[in-house]
Protein backbone atom coordinates (compact mmCIF):
# COMPACT_ATOMS: atom_id res chain seq x y z
CA UNK A 1 0.00 0.00 0.00
CA UNK A 2 0.95 3.78 -1.17
CA UNK A 3 -0.20 6.57 0.06
CA UNK A 4 -1.42 7.77 -3.45
CA UNK A 5 -3.10 4.71 -2.77
CA UNK A 6 -5.44 5.76 0.62
CA UNK A 7 -8.58 7.85 -0.09
CA UNK A 8 -11.61 8.47 1.49
CA UNK A 9 -14.46 5.65 2.78
CA UNK A 10 -17.27 6.05 0.14
CA UNK A 11 -19.71 8.15 1.81
CA UNK A 12 -17.66 10.04 4.33
CA UNK A 13 -17.00 13.26 2.11
CA UNK A 14 -19.90 15.87 1.22
CA UNK A 15 -19.69 18.14 -1.29
CA UNK A 16 -19.58 21.43 -0.10
CA UNK A 17 -22.51 23.76 -0.39
CA UNK A 18 -21.89 26.30 -2.71
CA UNK A 19 -24.56 29.48 -1.40
CA UNK A 20 -25.12 32.80 -3.60
CA UNK A 21 -23.29 31.93 -6.64
CA UNK A 22 -26.59 31.89 -8.71
CA UNK A 23 -29.84 30.14 -8.92
CA UNK A 24 -27.89 27.46 -10.82
CA UNK A 25 -26.33 26.05 -7.99
CA UNK A 26 -29.92 26.00 -5.94
CA UNK A 27 -28.60 28.56 -2.99
CA UNK A 28 -28.76 31.40 -5.38
CA UNK A 29 -30.92 34.61 -4.71
CA UNK A 30 -31.46 34.48 -0.52
CA UNK A 31 -28.43 31.78 -0.43
CA UNK A 32 -30.70 30.04 1.61
CA UNK A 33 -31.32 31.86 4.17
CA UNK A 34 -35.09 32.14 3.20
CA UNK A 35 -36.97 35.64 3.10
CA UNK A 36 -37.13 38.95 5.06
CA UNK A 37 -36.21 38.90 9.26
CA UNK A 38 -33.95 38.19 11.91
CA UNK A 39 -32.35 34.76 10.57
CA UNK A 40 -32.34 35.90 7.37
CA UNK A 41 -30.07 39.47 8.55
CA UNK A 42 -28.02 37.60 10.91
CA UNK A 43 -29.21 39.53 13.95
CA UNK A 44 -29.46 36.72 16.81
CA UNK A 45 -27.35 37.21 19.23
CA UNK A 46 -25.82 34.24 20.75
CA UNK A 47 -27.45 34.57 24.30
CA UNK A 48 -31.34 34.03 22.63
CA UNK A 49 -32.62 31.55 23.74
CA UNK A 50 -35.77 31.25 21.49
CA UNK A 51 -37.99 33.24 23.80
CA UNK A 52 -36.95 31.40 26.72
CA UNK A 53 -35.25 33.16 30.17
CA UNK A 54 -31.75 33.38 28.88
CA UNK A 55 -29.15 31.62 30.95
CA UNK A 56 -27.56 34.80 32.13
CA UNK A 57 -30.63 35.70 33.82
CA UNK A 58 -31.43 32.16 35.21
CA UNK A 59 -28.77 31.80 37.61
CA UNK A 60 -28.75 33.78 40.71
CA UNK A 61 -26.48 37.20 41.05
CA UNK A 62 -23.48 36.83 42.93
CA UNK A 63 -24.23 38.65 46.18
CA UNK A 64 -22.24 40.08 49.16
CA UNK A 65 -19.56 42.67 49.59
CA UNK A 66 -15.81 42.03 49.38
CA UNK A 67 -13.42 44.41 51.23
CA UNK A 68 -11.02 45.68 49.02
CA UNK A 69 -8.88 46.83 52.60
CA UNK A 70 -8.93 43.30 54.39
CA UNK A 71 -5.92 42.11 55.59
CA UNK A 72 -5.10 38.80 54.96
CA UNK A 73 -2.74 37.85 58.03
CA UNK A 74 -0.43 34.39 58.27
CA UNK A 75 -1.42 33.19 61.67
CA UNK A 76 0.80 31.53 64.08
CA UNK A 77 -0.39 30.73 67.94
CA UNK A 78 1.64 31.01 70.98
CA UNK A 79 2.01 27.14 71.18
CA UNK A 80 3.86 26.97 68.21
CA UNK A 81 6.14 29.83 69.53
CA UNK A 82 6.82 28.34 72.82
CA UNK A 83 7.90 24.62 71.07
CA UNK A 84 9.95 26.25 68.21
CA UNK A 85 12.20 28.85 70.34
CA UNK A 86 14.02 28.96 73.14
CA UNK A 87 13.78 31.43 75.79
CA UNK A 88 15.14 34.96 75.19
CA UNK A 89 14.95 34.36 71.28
CA UNK A 90 13.95 37.44 69.57
CA UNK A 91 10.96 36.36 66.88
CA UNK A 92 10.62 38.70 63.72
CA UNK A 93 8.26 37.61 60.88
CA UNK A 94 11.54 37.05 58.56
CA UNK A 95 12.43 34.20 61.43
CA UNK A 96 8.92 32.12 61.18
CA UNK A 97 9.21 32.55 57.30
CA UNK A 98 13.30 31.14 57.46
CA UNK A 99 12.16 28.57 60.29
CA UNK A 100 8.68 27.47 57.79
CA UNK A 101 6.28 27.98 60.31
CA UNK A 102 4.14 30.38 58.20
CA UNK A 103 4.58 29.82 54.07
CA UNK A 104 3.60 33.33 52.89
CA UNK A 105 3.62 36.47 55.19
CA UNK A 106 0.83 37.96 53.34
CA UNK A 107 -0.39 41.39 54.83
CA UNK A 108 1.41 40.26 57.92
CA UNK A 109 1.95 38.05 60.94
CA UNK A 110 -0.70 37.65 63.45
CA UNK A 111 -0.17 35.87 67.18
CA UNK A 112 -3.28 33.92 68.43
CA UNK A 113 -3.01 33.25 71.89
CA UNK A 114 -4.61 28.92 71.35
CA UNK A 115 -2.35 26.86 73.39
CA UNK A 116 0.29 27.93 76.69
CA UNK A 117 3.84 29.39 76.25
CA UNK A 118 6.50 29.43 79.28
CA UNK A 119 9.08 30.95 77.96
CA UNK A 120 9.82 34.75 77.98
CA UNK A 121 9.89 35.29 73.98
CA UNK A 122 10.64 38.90 72.38
CA UNK A 123 7.83 38.90 69.44
CA UNK A 124 7.45 40.77 66.65
CA UNK A 125 4.31 40.46 64.38
CA UNK A 126 1.95 42.64 62.91
CA UNK A 127 -0.99 41.88 64.90
CA UNK A 128 -1.96 39.99 68.57
CA UNK A 129 -5.11 38.63 69.64
CA UNK A 130 -5.88 39.80 73.23
CA UNK A 131 -5.01 36.83 74.77
CA UNK A 132 -1.85 35.95 72.88
CA UNK A 133 -0.27 39.42 73.95
CA UNK A 134 -1.56 38.73 77.44
CA UNK A 135 -0.01 35.48 77.33
CA UNK A 136 3.53 37.01 76.58
CA UNK A 137 3.81 39.22 78.79
CA UNK A 138 2.33 36.83 81.69
CA UNK A 139 5.55 34.56 80.51
CA UNK A 140 7.99 37.33 80.95
CA UNK A 141 8.39 37.96 77.29
CA UNK A 142 7.68 41.49 75.19
CA UNK A 143 5.29 41.69 71.76
CA UNK A 144 6.28 44.22 69.67
CA UNK A 145 3.19 45.87 66.85
CA UNK A 146 5.09 46.33 63.53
Amino acid sequence: MRLHDLKPAPGSRKKPKRVGRGIGSGHGKTSTRGHKGQHARNTVPPRFEGGQTPLHRRLPVRVGFRNVNRKEYAIVNVSTLSKRFNAGDEITPETLKKMRIVRKLLDGIKILGNGEIDKALKVSAHAFTGSAEEKIKAAGGEAIRL
